[in-house]
Formats: structure tokens, sequence, C-alpha cells
């Protein structure tokens, strides 16, 4: 391979987009899909898998829960759909981790603050979509411990989804296996992996406004 298999987020949507769109998908085309983007990155993926199927785009707001003083490590995550929060924890990290209850209550209180700024920063007063029945489709940029994904997971099974597809370009060995999805849809699990940014030739940090940007865009593909 002579350099990363993605040029950016945007490149790595246009991949997946296209197996997601290739004869026998599992996710059928058309309006009744909803495809969410995990912010901030999982966003501009998302923006384009929603463009080439034809769905809504939205966001599910996550946050990852970093050991107290070790914050790169995921302790557990959160996920928000409509007003409700749902919380995973990561078992094999709790498991030889001593982490203090206080400061474990500090994180998740910081995290929830975050989580809550990047709901209002994203949506403003507009109301959640509504996913009860529907196929909804989760995108991010790619999937370290899965954490994240496994919240969002639940709070979108939560809301009543009909089915739930998982679409990443790249993941870790053995964590795509592990989520509790009707599907998932994985373009590259290399050994070794190393981390998500390492299969990228650009994985610059996505700030809110492209995230704003990617959700305007998507919004004025709708029909009237």
């Amino acid at each position: 391979m002579d350099g990363p298999p993605f040029a950016d987020r945007r490149d790595a949507g246009r991949q997946l987009a296209a197996c997601l769109t290739a004869p026998g998908s599992v996710v059928p085309p058309g309006p009744d899909a909803l495809v969410l983007g995990l912010p901030r990155g999982g966003v501009l993926v998302a923006a384009e898998v929603a463009a080439a199927l034809g769905a809504d785009l939205d966001v599910v707001a996550v946050r990852k829960l970093g050991v107290p003083g070790r914050p790169e490590l995921a302790m557990g995550a959160l996920a928000a759909v409509g007003e409700t929060v749902v919380s995973v924890g990561v078992e094999s990290v709790l498991a030889r981790v001593e982490v203090d209850d206080d400061a474990a209550a500090e994180v998740r209180r910081a995290e929830l603050a975050e989580l809550a700024r990047r709901r209002s920063a994203y949506r403003g007063d507009r109301l959640p979509p509504a996913l009860a029945g529907r196929t909804v489709v989760l995108v991010d940029d790619g999937l370290a411990t899965g954490a994240t994904m496994r919240a969002a997971l639940a709070a979108v099974r939560g809301a009543g989804a009909a089915a739930v597809v998982v679409a990443v370009p790249v993941g870790a060995p053995g964590v795509p296996e592990q989520l509790d999805a009707d599907a998932v849809v994985c373009l590259l699990a290399p050994e070794p992996f190393g981390a998500v940014g390492r299969w990228y030739a650009d994985f610059g940090e996505t700030g809110d406004e492209e995230v704003c940007a990617a959700l305007a865009e998507a919004a004025r593909r709708r029909p009237a």
C-alpha cells in the first residue's frame, strides 16, 4: 500500500457509501433510512453515506468517558437520543484499572455538560428525528474500543429503531464483531491496528462548524 487507504473523512464516506449502495446492500435506499453520524468526525463520513442513499442525516451525540488522569483510555461512553442519555462501561478497562468513585463521577458530570453543549450547538431548536420503525445507519470515522458506538447503539435501540446498521471505514480487529447491531459494515480491520487516524492521509480535528455545515448541506437536499 503506497499510502493510507482514505484521503480524508469525506473520501472514506464515499468509499463506505459505494459499499452500502451496492446490489444486495443491507440498507434500503430512500427516505425510510436515517443516517446518524457520531460527532464530530463521523458526521463528515455520514454526510457522504446519506447523500448516496438519499437518506436523512442527523447526529447522535456521544462522549467518551476517559479514565481519570488517563483521558485517552475509555472506561465507558455516553450517548443521547432525544431526552434519553445512555451510558455503557468498558469492562475490560474497569477490570484492570482502579477508578475512584468521586473522580469517575466528576468525569461523567463534565462529559454530560459537553454532551448537552454539542446537542445544542448541532440542533439548536430543531426537533430530533423520529427513530421508531426506521432503519438507522450509525456512522463513525473508525472503531478503536467501540465504546461510543456501543452507547449509540443502545440509545438508538431504546428509541425504537426497527433495525440498526453500523457502518465504519475502519475498525480494530474483533471490535466490529462485538457490536449488537443488525448488520455491521467495516471496510478494513487491519492488523496491527494502531489508531484510527493511521489509516487516513488527513485526519485533522473536525470542528463544530464543519458538523453544522454538513447538517445544513444535507437539509438543503431534502425534498420540500
